[in-house]
């Protein structure tokens, strides 16, 4: 069974302890919010407060139940609170949350790591997919010697001062800050492209012959709803920086260890110089890494000397929540079913949306998944920006007065998770079945 809230627009869909949450917390956290990404800025209305989560489910501090696909923005591949990961955490908690010294358990998920990457022969913890990201292009350019970067228009990874620029770019250009706070030096050496565009890309080295030092990306994006990359595309770039002598480095941030145990290099069969990880990870707590073949990595502090470094890295109760989320990864993978929910799914939204005659596209790669309300294939940033938002919030607020929790924009992805069942999935199918049909009349 799942309770449901009444069907309700955005600015009715107010949960009294909730919304007094939300009062309280604008009085002291910027927009009552520690992650943009929570606000519900692209849909309206104020954020449910979640007091517990458990399995594929969702609770808030008003007492109702939600099916989850947001998996804490990707990293509960195994549901909320999986018995095992729980009691491994408890384990570390109980032997000291943090020594400021090695521990046995950050090689152990080193070695799960090193094992389960294709490009990866040494690994770096760190703390978050931001620290990854911006330590990748500073090791890529240590290495190279080159300054330039190109990245994708319509990729995020991080807030990196060097990766925070204005997106939606029709054609090759050198980037300008898109955030207060972001000098334009900070950006004058990262170019941007479009995705799934690699001709681009290589007039973008031979424009700057011998000048950059990475091309970075997301293999497959999610943080523009999930585009996956044209065929071929990869393999192109992959030939196109090892002709420029130019670190091909996939952020695999979102992928990594969900779209298969190697994440999407094992996938397409792609093998990067650089990659960075997180959110599975650390099993849900905050750990990310970045690795790559040993010569690579023998070039960061104290071995060589590039500096990078970071007080809670390899954090014990982070190190023990990733390890035992990998190992059972490993040990019973969970990808097939996976994709055959998550396919499911795919084919539930796509009828649901064809009945009501929905301008739509419904894109997946393994578990992750958009409906954009978009009547094209989306292949890059200017195609996800066509999509009907409008249409995106309305269905949203439906969905979640029908029990369904989705990312709250109609450009991040959805994930499903190993404690996703059939039942849900067809709930999710029903439930956006009456949203479209409340929507459309």
């Amino acid at each position: 069974m799942h309770p449901t809230t009444p069907a309700l627009s955005a600015p009715e869909y107010r949960l009294p302890e909730s919304h007094h949450a939300f009062v309280r917390a604008c009085r002291v956290i910027p927009g009552g919010v520690n992650s943009p990404a929570r606000a519900f800025g692209a849909v309206g209305g104020e954020p449910p407060f979640m007091a517990r989560a458990q399995g594929q489910y969702l609770y808030d501090i008003d007492g109702h139940q939600y099916i989850d696909y947001i998996g804490s923005w990707g990293p509960m591949i195994l549901g909320h609170a999986h018995p095992a990961v729980r009691a491994a955490v408890v384990e570390a908690l109980d032997l000291g949350s943090s020594f400021g010294a090695p521990t046995t358990r950050e090689v152990e998920i080193a070695e799960a790591v090193v094992a389960a990457v294709p490009s990866i022969e040494k690994v770096r913890f760190v703390s978050s997919g931001t620290e990854a990201a911006m330590s990748t292009i500073r090791v890529a350019r240590g290495v190279t010697g080159r300054n330039k970067i190109v990245k994708m228009a319509g990729h995020y990874h991080g807030h990196v001062d060097a990766l925070l620029v204005q997106a939606g770019s029709a054609a090759t250009t050198l980037g300008t800050p898109n955030s207060p706070g972001v000098t334009p030096g900070a950006t004058e050496d990262t170019i941007l492209c479009p995705f799934n565009d690699a001709e681009a890309v290589a007039d973008a080295l031979s424009r700057f012959p011998g000048q950059v030092a990475a091309v970075l990306l997301e293999p497959v994006a999610g943080n523009m709803g999930l585009v996956p990359p044209r065929p071929g595309y990869l393999e192109r770039l992959r030939e196109l920086t090892e002709k420029a002598g130019t670190l091909l480095v996939f952020d695999e941030v979102m992928t990594g260890f969900r779209l298969a145990l190697g994440g999407a290099q094992e996938r397409f069969g792609v093998t990067p110089d650089l990659t960075a990880l997180g959110k599975i990870i650390g099993g849900g707590l905050p750990a990310a890494a970045y690795g790559a073949r040993a010569g690579v990595m023998e070039s960061i502090s104290p071995v060589g000397p590039i500096f990078q470094a970071g007080t809670l890295s390899g954090n014990p109760l982070a190190m023990a929540a990733g390890l035992t989320t990998l190992r059972l990864l490993r040990d019973d993978p969970p990808y097939d079913r996976l994709d055959a929910l998550t396919a499911r799914l795919e084919d539930g939204l796509r009828r649901v949306a064809s009945d009501a005659r929905v301008p739509h596209v419904v894109q997946r790669v393994g578990s992750m998944i958009t409906l954009f309300f978009n009547p094209e294939e989306v292949h890059d940033y200017d195609d996800a920006r066509r999509s009907d938002t409008k249409l995106f919030a309305r269905f949203f607020w439906e969905l979640l007065a029908r029990g369904v929790y989705l990312p709250c924009s109609q450009f991040e992805a959805a994930f499903v998770s190993a404690a996703h069942t059939d039942a849900d999935i067809d709930h999710t199918i029903a439930a956006a079945n009456e949203a479209l049909k409340a929507i459309m009349g």
